[in-house]
């Protein structure tokens, strides 16, 4: 526009000095129209027209010396993704790393194979596309085949008759002409392996080289960024905005199944859309059958790359490098995708054939699949995700599969503490085995470990229902008992799966269905132990808390005795067993009113927990709760500290919406 302007006022100068100069050679009295103004006021036009003319002539070449640059050279950028979703804090941040240097800047995009690192690479490209001179995607996963892209790539620079072992080298002199540059080095391996593909010393300044990689070891050569799973917002977002019909919730549900992983959200999306699957239909498919939707879904630009293969070259690899590493890999696979505690394997040496005995060769073993970014290694974990998991169990033959559940259901059972209410450091230990307990018993089990598999889903439940959560534990034991009965002599057994039955339905307020089963459990135990056995004491402390809620509180007062008897002469005066027994006995004598009587038991029950579990332990918040009843129906002021002390501690284990919690309170808001 000055350009133009500046044109246009010259030309009017030319033009008013030539009319200057006709007027004197003719002396006309006057001009035609407008120009007339030009002859009478000549020095207020001139006037006008300098500063006019001079400021377009010296923003027409300010205006030059701004204009946008031409636009970049790109060499084999892929077409980028129109529906590349979230990343913005972490594009900011590859932004801020690669520019907080003057020299070459170098960053490696590390992480699980389908998380998204060309992409975020290839959108990274386009959105800083105006800062670079020149930008080009290499194929890194094939060291070898670097070279001859270079060698392309030296004809797009501009340089003829270049050899692969000189085209490196050429290629990073030449782009000092077209500074400042981004070169992408997609799906690199091992940073030795493209040592010779990166720029180094003098030969180049003044740009970035982008690496991304499944493999560890980078840190040496380059920045890196650790690329995880989308989050759950970006995953709903993106499942929302590309699915017609799908609603938050079942965007939700579909990504938690997913993992969050962005080529299985993607493969999801192609799925619905080519066969116009309902989300509400997929969810229940891809809920079920995991392991063959990861293979179905079509990417419109990488049709070729689904979940179910996008692993498999690693575990090929694994397989001539590190054998024992794929058997590590597929015991895994059965887990769940929570941290699974390694010593679950050193515990077991025979699980992996004593490949845990030489220190180095194990410690090799893990760290070559958290290399190859198959697991995320902790302190002393190793972490599956679940689509990796799915892909692995996938592939594995079925009699490989049972075989490997049988193993890790009899490692499983030999690693969880079976004592689970007298053992003070049961709690932590089963919190990291319980997702993998539930995992390995899901399915119907092997015949050579169904007897194993039944004590697990029972002593599941029994944990379960000591952290309050009776709902999840009552199918697990519903599951083992079915199995238990299904076998020959096993009648200690059902005993067991149906006294902890009775337990979960009492504590569901439905004693009326909790009473057959633990009368059935205390004959089957009564007609295969001895009768002092503590298995009996706990058939007959169950069963007279059972008849308390039903009412029956003279039928109870004499098998809760009996049973303190049996626990006291099996275990001694303070063991915790002991305590549940005072517990059922103060129970019976709450309910008769005998409320005198109750204070001396149940805090004798207080002092053995105390003695024996955490501060903070359920079991010590309970008593506090029941030992306040106790005192408030007696008047003791000191009642609402104690239900206090007691609800806090059940606030802090189960949460602040756990109906027990919010029993608690309740009680202390009556106390108070």
């Amino acid at each position: 526009m000055w350009r133009t302007l500046a044109s246009a006022v010259a030309g009017l100068l030319v033009l008013f000095l030539g009319s200057l100069a006709f007027n004197a050679a003719s002396g006309q009295s006057s001009w035609p129209g407008p120009l007339d103004f030009v002859r009478v006021h000549p020095w207020v036009v001139l006037l006008i027209l300098i500063p006019v003319s001079l400021i377009g002539i010296w923003q027409a070449p300010h205006r030059d010396r701004t204009r946008d640059p031409l636009a970049p050279l790109a060499y084999r950028l892929p077409p980028r993704n129109t529906n590349f979703t979230g990343r913005d804090a972490t594009l900011r941040e590859l932004r801020q790393r690669l520019t907080s240097g003057n020299d070459v800047a170098m960053l490696a995009v590390h992480g699980l194979g389908g998380v998204g690192k060309t992409q975020l690479a290839v959108e990274y490209a386009y959105r800083y596309l105006s800062k670079y001179r020149f930008v080009a995607f290499v194929n890194a996963e094939h060291p070898d085949l670097v070279a001859s892209q270079f060698v392309s790539l030296a004809r797009e620079l501009g340089l003829a008759e270049v050899s692969s072992d000189q085209a490196i080298p050429r290629v990073y002199g030449k782009l000092l002409d077209h500074r400042p540059w981004l070169i992408i080095l997609d799906n690199g391996e091992k940073p030795g392996t493209l040592t010779h593909a990166l720029p180094s010393g003098g030969l180049a300044g003044n740009g970035h080289v982008i690496v991304t990689t499944r493999v560890s070891g980078w840190s040496s050569r380059a920045d890196v960024i650790d690329l995880d799973v989308l989050t759950r917002r970006e995953s709903v977002d993106l499942l929302v905005r590309r699915v017609s019909g799908m609603t938050a919730a079942v965007a939700d549900q579909i990504a938690e199944q997913l993992g969050d992983l962005p080529l299985g959200l993607e493969q999801a999306v192609g799925y619905m859309s080519y066969n116009h699957t309902a989300p509400e239909e997929y969810l229940t498919l891809v809920t079920s059958r995991l392991e063959d939707m990861i293979a179905w879904g079509e990417l419109a630009d990488r049709p070729a790359v689904v979940v179910a293969t996008l692993w498999q070259l690693s575990v090929q690899r694994l397989e001539t490098e590190q054998p024992q590493a794929v058997a590590l890999l597929k015991l895994s696979s059965l887990l769940a995708p929570e941290p699974i505690p390694l010593d679950l394997f050193t515990g077991h040496p025979e699980l992996l054939n004593g490949a845990t005995a030489d220190p180095v060769a194990w410690d090799t073993t893990v760290g070559a699949l958290a290399g190859l970014g198959l697991a995320r290694r902790g302190d002393a974990s190793l972490v599956l995700h679940r689509l990796v998991q799915a892909a692995i169990r996938a592939a594995m033959p079925d009699e490989v599969r049972t075989d490997a559940r049988v193993q890790l259901c009899r490692a499983l059972l030999a690693a969880v503490p079976d004592d689970i209410h007298g053992d003070p450091d049961a709690r932590p230990r089963w919190q990291e085995l319980l997702p993998h307990v539930i995992a390995v018993t899901k399915e119907e089990p092997p015949a050579e470990c169904a007897a194993e598999t039944a004590v697990l889903l029972r002593l599941a439940s029994e944990f379960l229902i000591q952290i309050g959560d009776c709902s999840v534990a009552l199918p697990l034991c519903e599951r083992a008992l079915a199995i238990d009965e299904s076998l020959e002599g096993r009648d200690e057994e059902v005993g067991f799966d149906l006294i902890t039955l009775a337990q979960i339905h009492k504590d569901f307020g439905a004693p009326e269905k909790a009473r057959p089963m633990a009368e059935r459990a205390l004959r089957l135990h009564e007609s295969c132990l001895p009768a002092d056995s503590p298995v009996i004491a706990t058939d007959l402390a169950t069963l007279a808390r059972t008849l308390c809620l039903l009412g029956e509180h003279r039928a109870a007062l004499p098998l809760a005795e009996r049973a303190l008897q049996i626990d006291e002469a099996a275990y001694g005066p303070n063991d915790p067993y002991v305590s549940f027994d005072l517990v059922a006995l103060a129970t019976v004598h709450f309910d008769l009113g005998d409320h005198a009587t109750v204070v001396p038991l149940i805090s004798r029950a207080l002092r053995i927990r105390e003695a024996s579990y955490a501060p903070d332990h359920l079991y010590i918040g309970y008593g506090l709760l029941f030992k306040a009843r106790a005192l408030h129906a007696l008047n003791e002021p000191t009642a609402v500290d104690l239900a206090r002390r007691g609800a806090q501690i059940l606030h802090t284990q189960l949460g602040k919406n756990h109906p027990k919690t919010e029993d608690a309170f309740a009680l202390v808001n009556r106390l108070c």
